[in-house]
């Protein structure tokens, strides 16, 4: 049998996958590799929210892999995030970072997000080809992600490429190194800030470190972790909504006519095209039944909130783009102690960027026939490698 997640179809369009798994079960089991062992995949939505507040299903990757044999070098700044933790180190960790991401920070951000997007924009005139993921997509989160940590802009276009480079699927060569570059300049940041102290989030990491509330390594992994989900995930979603909106010119036209239904119709271009198409490793700790499924203890489970997303037990006709749908409930951002700790500012990025281009360019379009565009080789990620438009 083989994994239909790896199938090079899954990551040019995964939903007609995800259907047929879902078809068969919410809760599947698939080949993991080589030897005859497997992962379950959950696909239900139901399931779904479930697994993500199950304590049996553990984000410890190192627990995990303890004494398995592996020819992989990431290092431990990537490979032992907080995304890799449990309770109590991951809520310790957690809230020692969690109050920059409320929703008081991130309105503080919102005029410096606006300028990033004037700044972006203002060369665009209509008529113009523009690549909506490298000229927008791309560079406003990692701009916004790079200033509010204390990234020099000298070095932002270098860490975006690192960081970029940790999703090269197939490429675990490419992954492991980026880990190195990344890990090894943040370590070096760390230690600039505290020689030079400048108030931004990084050196608030310094002074907690120096308080002994999390530890130096502690330190550069939030770094590195806040760096990377700090615009990859954003960088898709902006890339997904425009997409979507594109495909759908009267949702497009109502959105440019009322602008201010834009912050409610994020949920559901989020739910419709989840920037998140795999969360990140889960394995249980022990035997549980998850949607009628029987799931042994020491396997990974993968919950697939782009799957879940588009269940039609939860959202009818889910594959259609609907503004009017309630989608708050959506799985976009997960569920449970490991929500996504940005989803306050990936939302305020997505609301500006989305507002500011649709107000300015009412006739944009796709530049190339939608089968053309290219999809990230990624089942973790789901987004665009470019979305040319004409303005």
């Amino acid at each position: 049998m083989t994994n239909p997640l790896q199938d090079p179809r899954f990551f040019q369009d995964p939903y007609p996958t995800y259907a047929e798994l879902r078809s068969a079960g919410p809760v599947q089991q698939v080949p993991a590799g080589s030897g005859g062992h497997h992962s379950y995949v959950v696909t239900g939505y139901v399931e779904a929210r479930e697994a993500f507040a199950d304590p049996r299903l553990s984000k410890d990757t190192g627990r995990f892999f303890a004494g398995r044999p592996s020819g992989r070098n990431l290092h431990p700044a990537v490979s032992e995030s907080m995304l890799a933790t449990d309770p109590p180190q991951h809520t310790r960790v957690r809230k020692a970072v969690g109050s920059a991401f409320t929703a008081g920070p991130v309105a503080r951000l919102r005029p410096y997000i606006t300028d990033v997007v004037d700044g972006l924009l203002s060369d665009w005139e209509p008529g113009m080809q523009v690549d909506l993921v490298a000229d927008l997509a791309v560079p406003l989160p990692v701009t916004v992600i790079c200033e509010l940590l204390g990234v020099p802009d000298s070095d932002r276009s270098t860490v975006a490429q690192w960081s970029n480079d940790l999703f090269a699927a197939g490429r675990p060569d490419r992954i492991d190194s980026a880990s190195h570059s990344l890990a090894g300049y943040m370590a070096e940041l760390v230690a600039s800030k505290r020689s030079a102290p400048d108030g931004r989030l990084l050196h608030d990491l310094v002074v907690l470190g120096d308080e002994g509330r999390i530890t130096e390594a502690e330190v550069v992994s939030l770094a590195v972790l806040l760096l990377v989900a700090g615009h990859e995930t954003t960088t898709n979603f902006i890339g997904n909504a425009l997409l979507a909106l594109m495909r759908q010119p009267d949702a497009l036209a109502r959105l440019r006519e009322a602008p201010e239904l834009i912050p409610t119709a994020l949920d559901e271009l989020l739910r419709l095209d989840s920037p998140v198409g795999i969360a990140t490793f889960r394995h249980s700790t022990e035997a549980l039944t998850l949607g009628g499924t029987d799931i042994p203890a020491g396997v990974p489970v993968l919950i697939a909130p782009g799957a879940a997303n588009r269940d039609p037990a939860r959202f009818a006709c889910p594959d259609r783009l609907d503004l009017a749908r309630e989608a708050t409930s959506h799985l976009a951002f997960g569920h449970g102690i490991h929500r996504c700790l940005g989803a306050p500012l990936a939302r305020a990025e997505g609301e500006i960027a989305l507002r500011a281009v649709l107000t300015r360019f009412p006739g944009i379009r796709l530049a190339v026939p939608g089968e053309d565009l290219r999809w990230r080789q990624t089942r973790l990620m789901r987004g665009l490698e470019a979305l040319p438009v004409l303005l």
